[in-house]
Parts: C-alpha cells; sequence; structure tokens
C-alpha cells in the first residue's frame, strides 16, 4: 500500500505558455513563508522519517559513513609572502579550518575555524582571499546554507579581526590590491527585508573595498548597464595587471576588461565581444595569457598583448579537452581531460611541450596552487576508490612527491573503477565509470541483480570526473554499484558537447543516461528494479525527467535540490542566470521545449512511478525549495503504484556548499537507508553499528 500521504490542496492557477493552457496547481506553495506551507512541509518530514525510521539499516549506515568519514582531509597548500596557507579538517569537525605556517610541511596554527561560528555548525567559511605580503586574510562568511557572503577580515600575526565587514556579496571572489590597501569584490544592492532567500538576484557591481573605511564609501570600479552580468576579477601574480572577467548569468562566453595598476587603474575592454570563452592563465611581461575556445571547441592558449591587439596562439587545439591553465614558475601547466580524466601537462611560456605530471590511471585534480616565480606547485588528487591526497610537484626537476595521504577506514584496493562506453539514442558514444567491489562480477546471461546508482549532471559545461565521496564507498562496499554517467552538456569534451545538451538539444542529456541504464541492464550488471537514478541540482532535473519519460526502467529515484518547474525556474534568485542552458520561458518557442520535458508538467495520473525521494534546504537560495514541494505534491498526486513519494526538507540548509559534517552524513545516511528499502536490497552487507565502535 502507498503512503496516507498529507492532504495538498490545488488552486486553480492555468496560464498561455509555448502556444498550450498549462496549469499550476501548487503555485500556492511558493509561498515558503506562509504558515501553511511551513506546515506542509513539516507533516511532508514526518512522513519521510516515519518511512526511513524502518529501515533496519539506517544505524548501521549512518555509523559507517562516520567512519569512512573520520580521516583528515587537506586541500593544497598556498603560498602569501613568507606563509603556507591550508583548508584541513580533522575528520568530522562541522567545517573545515583555515592554517597557516611558516613551511609547506609544518603543522603550523589555525588562523579561522568556522566550527565554532555557530552552536549548529551551520555557518561555514567561504572564498579566502590573503594579501601578497600574507599579513592579512579577506574572508567571506556564509550562514545556513545561503549564497550569500559577508566579507571580515584577519590580521595573520594577531589572529584578530579588522572592524571592517561588508554584506550583501555572492558569486564572487575577492582579489587584492598589491599594496595590500583593501580587496576588489562583488556587490550587489541589498535585498528586500524577509525576500533575501526569494528576489532575484541582479545588478551586481565590481566594487574596492579600502580597509578602514565603511562599505558606503567602496568605489564601484566596474559595472554594465545590463545587469544581469557577474564580474570575477583578478590581479596577476607580478601585481601589475587587474582583470575582470565578466559572465552574463552561467553563460560560458566571456567579455574581459584591464587596467593598469602601475599606471592610472582605470579599467578598460580587451575581450569585449561576447562571442567565446576566456579564462586568465597569468602574465608573461605586457602579456595576458588565456585559456579560450575562440575558434577552438577543446580549447587552446593564446597571449593577448594588455594593451590592445590581436591574440597569438601559444598552445593549439589538441586531441584533448582544455579545462585549466596556469602560469607557475617559468612554465605553463595544462589541466587536460581525456575521456573525463584528468591529466596534467608541463608546458613552456611559448607553449613548447616539457612533459606530463603522472597522476596514475582515473584520477581528477581537485586543486592546483602554484604562481609566477614559485619553485614547486601543489595538487590535490583523488580517485572514485580513494580521498583526495596532496602531491608536490618541483618544477624544475620534475619530480613528484606523495606529501600527504588520508588514512581511511576502508581499503581502496578492495574496490575497482573502470571505464565503459554507452551509446545514445542518436548513435552518440557516451562514457560511463562503473566502480564496484572486486568481488563482484555482472551476470553472464542477462541481467544481473546488483543494486546499482546511477549518478549524473549534464549541464552548464561542468565536466564530471573521478570523485571521491563516502557515501559511494559505503555503497559500494557493501555491495552495490556506482555508475557515474558523462551526459552530454558536461564540458567533457568541450563547447560541442556542452552544446549538444542544452536549450534544445537538452533531451540528448536524457537520452545519454536512459542509454547507460540499458547499458547497465545488458552488461549483466543489473535489472530495472534494482536500479536507482539520482542526481544534485540540475542533475536533480536530470533523475525527475527521466523518472517521468521512463519510470518503468527505474526501482527508485533521487531527486536532489532539483530545477522541475521548467517554466518558473527565471523567477527565483539567480535563476535568470540560466537561461543559456536551458532556454528562456518567456520565449515562447523555448517555452515550448521545455514544456517537453519539465518534470512537474509531465507527470501523468495514474500512472506507475518507481519510489522518490525528493530533497531539499529551507533556505536555499539557488534552486528555491518551491520546486521540490511543487514536484512532490504534483508526483504524489500522480503515482498510480505503491512505491513511496517523500520530501526530506534539510532545516538551516541550503544548496550544498557549507554544510556541516553531520547534517551532511544525516542526509548521505537517508538516501542509502531510502535506496536500501526501496530497491529491495536487503541483501547489502552493511556492517552492523558495534562494527564501528
Amino acid at each position: 500500500m502507498p503512503p496516507d500521504y498529507p492532504a495538498t490542496r490545488t488552486v486553480d492557477v492555468v496560464e498561455r505558455h509555448g502556444g498550450r493552457d498549462v496549469a499550476d496547481p501548487y503555485r500556492w506553495l511558493e509561498e515558503l513563508a506562509e504558515p501553511e506551507v511551513q506546515a506542509w512541509m513539516d507533516a511532508q518530514a514526518a512522513l519521510a522519517e516515519g518511512w526511513l525510521g524502518e529501515v533496519d539499516a539506517r544505524g548501521a549506515i549512518r555509523a559507517r559513513l562516520d567512519a569512512l568519514s573520520d580521516h583528515e582531509q587537506c586541500g593544497v597548500p598556498w603560498r602569501r609572502g613568507g606563509r603556507w596557507f591550508q583548508l584541513r579538517n580533522a575528520g568530522l569537525a562541522p567545517q573545515a579550518a583555515l592554517w597557516v605556517a611558516e613551511d609547506p610541511d609544518a603543522e603550523g596554527r589555525v588562523l579561522l575555524d568556522p566550527s565554532d561560528w555557530s552552536a549548529d555548525g551551520t555557518t561555514a567559511l567561504g572564498p579566502v582571499a590573503v594579501a601578497d605580503d600574507g599579513a592579512t586574510v579577506a574572508y567571506a562568511v556564509a550562514e545556513r546554507g545561503s549564497d550569500w557572503l559577508r566579507w571580515r577580515f584577519r590580521d595573520v600575526d594577531s589572529g584578530r579581526d579588522l572592524p571592517d565587514e561588508l554584506r550583501w556579496s555572492k558569486f564572487t571572489a575577492a582579489v587584492w590590491h598589491p599594496d595590500g590597501s583593501g580587496i576588489y569584490y562583488g556587490a550587489y544592492p541589498a535585498p528586500e527585508p524577509g525576500r533575501e532567500y526569494e528576489e532575484a538576484t541582479s545588478g551586481q557591481r565590481l566594487a574596492f573595498h579600502r580597509l578602514g573605511a565603511p562599505q558606503d564609501d567602496d568605489d564601484v570600479v566596474f559595472a554594465r548597464e545590463d545587469e544581469r552580468w557577474i564580474f570575477q576579477p583578478s590581479v596577476t601574480d607580478d601585481g601589475r595587471w587587474l582583470v575582470v572577467t565578466q559572465h552574463r548569468g552561467t553563460d560560458p562566453r566571456t567579455r574581459v576588461a584591464v587596467a593598469d595598476l602601475t599606471g592610472d587603474g582605470r579599467l578598460r575592454p580587451l575581450l569585449d565581444d561576447g562571442e567565446a570563452a576566456y579564462e586568465l592563465a597569468g602574465s608573461v611581461g605586457t602579456d595576458l595569457l588565456f585559456l579560450t575556445d575562440d575558434e577552438a571547441p577543446l580549447g587552446r592558449v593564446v597571449a593577448v598583448p594588455a594593451a590592445g591587439g590581436q591574440p597569438r596562439e601559444v598552445l593549439a587545439e589538441g586531441g584533448a579537452t582544455l579545462e585549466r591553465a596556469r602560469v607557475a614558475g617559468d612554465r605553463l601547466l595544462v589541466v587536460a581531460l581525456v575521456d573525463a580524466t584528468h591529466r596534467v601537462w608541463r608546458c613552456g611560456l611559448d607553449g613548447t611541450p616539457d612533459g606530463e605530471v603522472d597522476l596514475g590511471a582515473l584520477a581528477s585534480v581537485r586543486g592546483l596552487s602554484g604562481r609566477a616565480g614559485d619553485d614547486v606547485v601543489h595538487l590535490s588528487v583523488e580517485r572514485f576508490t580513494q580521498p583526495a591526497s596532496v602531491l608536490r610537484h618541483d618544477l624544475a626537476d620534475r619530480r613528484t612527491t606523495e606529501v600527504f595521504r588520508p588514512a581511511t577506514a576502508h581499503d581502496p584496493d578492495a574496490l575497482v573503477a573502470r571505464q565503459a562506453f554507452a551509446e545514445s539514442a542518436d548513435g552518440t558514444r557516451v562514457p560511463l565509470f562503473v566502480v564496484h567491489r572486486r568481488d563482484l562480477a555482472p551476470a553472464v546471461d542477462g541481467p544481473g541483480a546488483h543494486p546499482t546508482l546511477l549518478w549524473g549532471y549534464g549541464g552548464f559545461r561542468i565536466p564530471v570526473t573521478p570523485t571521491h565521496r563516502a557515501h559511494w564507498t559505503a555503497w559500494i562496499e557493501a555491495g552495490g554499484v556506482l555508475a557515474v554517467a558523462n551526459l552530454r552538456g558536461g564540458g567533457e569534451y568541450g563547447a560541442a558537447w556542452h552544446d549538444a545538451g542544452r536549450r534544445a538539444n537538452k533531451t540528448n542529456v536524457f537520452d545519454d543516461a536512459l542509454a547507460c541504464a540499458d547499458w547497465l541492464t545488458d552488461a549483466g550488471w543489473t535489472r530495472p528494479d534494482r536500479l536507482a537514478i539520482k542526481g544534485r541540482s540540475n542533475g536533480g532535473l536530470l533523475a525527475a525527467a527521466c523518472l517521468s519519460r521512463a519510470p518503468e526502467r527505474f526501482g527508485a529515484a533521487v531527486v536532489e535540490v532539483g530545477v522541475l518547474d521548467m517554466l518558473r525556474f527565471h523567477r527565483s534568485t539567480i535563476g535568470w542566470a540560466w537561461t543559456s542552458d536551458y532556454g528562456d520561458p518567456d520565449d515562447e518557442a523555448d517555452a515550448a521545449a521545455l514544456l517537453a520535458y519539465s518534470p512537474y508538467h509531465n507527470l501523468e495520473r495514474g500512472r506507475s512511478y518507481p519510489a522518490t525521494l525528493v530533497t531539499t534546504g529551507d533556505h536555499d537560495d539557488r534552486v528555491v525549495p518551491w520546486h521540490s514541494l511543487k514536484f512532490t505534491a504534483a508526483l504524489q498526486a500522480a503515482q498510480g503504484g505503491d512505491a513511496p513519494v517523500l520530501l526530506r526538507v534539510d532545516r538551516s540548509g541550503g544548496h550544498g556548499a557549507g554544510k556541516p559534517t553531520a547534517k551532511r552524513l544525516d542526509e548521505r545516511a537517508d538516501v542509502l537507508a531510502f535506496l536500501t528499502r526501496a530497491l529491495d536490497a536487503g541483501g547489502l552487507a552493511w556492517p552492523r553499528q558495534e562494527d564501528d565502535g
């Protein structure tokens, strides 16, 4: 029998979109502050808690996640002045802390510990910028999972904060003026009180804050008449050039302005046609080096005179996707993607090939630190089977040394990661990684019975590469199979791969995921009733679109903080920025294409859908919670089978960034408990709670 769902009223709202009348019966759930909506969320949370509470393995899963997460985690160290800075978490602390040391191998001391900033651990450390002399740190504070940032400043010697505080900043880094007098940062107008987590966010301007002055006196150094631009400032390592990269929403195409900080300091357009993506890699004298897709869908590196002039090619496009480039020491380091796996290549500053930094097989580079003039660079490298370690690469003698590897509660050698390729509906070859316990094998004949989790994203030119996550490890070591798909819309194969999965081509992404589902069945790993699909954010859209299109292909779905109402996503917070990938719902042609797959609008009453867990955070101001609320209500009403449709609401939680460790593990444990019951996977070998202490 299906659960007894909370009563959910409907409203008579019908609007014209894409040439047809479209009902929106759960529009009232968009009023998140209303007591009725809050009471409805509480009732849904109680239903989910009761259902999950019946999973015998829930406590053992949570304990195992503690054990798998209880190890030291370190980011790459970076140098400013004579000091080294690094983010570290001893294991289960709510948040990572910022450490400072006089040497990259020294223990050092804690400079900022956000775990002490709030009783529930939901106040997090956001972006950090250290002045060139290493004397002062600008750091951003993010509260309850919100994207809003509050900038503070700390003196490194004394460990005390300066009185300066900057509010209403988001989607921005901060960079210091070379003389240490202040920072450049992105600022927004103050939102309407009470609507900080709902109101559309636009009108960013680049401001300069001089230490000791009130925020109201900050100079606006750059803005555009069209307010839907987001600015990212950078200062070259020699301190001469301020470079401002400008994005219109999430469109990868950029514009670039530059200022000579040794001259008049005024920003002038440098690359302003907005027809290609440009990302600063560094400077060589009066030339600025950029990674660009201009006339190179897979990427190339060009030198552009800072005073203006035609780009000169430094590194030509090749057969791999160039993802990142950085000037470090007297070399150009390039992070490339080869079939969704990272490689790091060394080049001379003129582009001459100079070897490779050996990462091993199926690896991802999560962090890379190093500047012009440095002798060494540090890289954070992770794999599906192992959490991030830190490598040090000596630029002169080419020696690479592992300087940090976490001691983990699992045996990486007991897990196997391999790559396969599925064929999508139009014949496109789609990569997927398959990760499993070494003693598992697919069935020789026909579909196997292994509980299998298919995860994907497929959007915004974001590549999916080998990643270690504690809950994935727990699932795999218990006997589940993990499949991670590299879908069109991502950045694995450059601009063309992205274009093939966005706007009018968005349904290719869902075709790719369904092809991966078929491959897993045909290869003998699983069968539809033992297969789950899961994704977050744009990946939540993926999971929901696949379950609405082909519910018979899955036994379960997990839809996390998803974009689910494709006709109204652009009306809240930063949703307008996503029209570059999805299209504009206010355009009739785009609206018709969006209606064809919008999960909220494509559920059929009486059809049997797989067991579904929908998750959101009540302070998510990126993908606002009403997407999840409306979709849950619609799916519960449409469900013609007995499988449950549950909503999990994370109170004082946001889109995901900055979530404290305990809350994150609680959520991951509930997802695994849900999958265990929904896939009838009681045979998974979850350890007894006493096994984990």
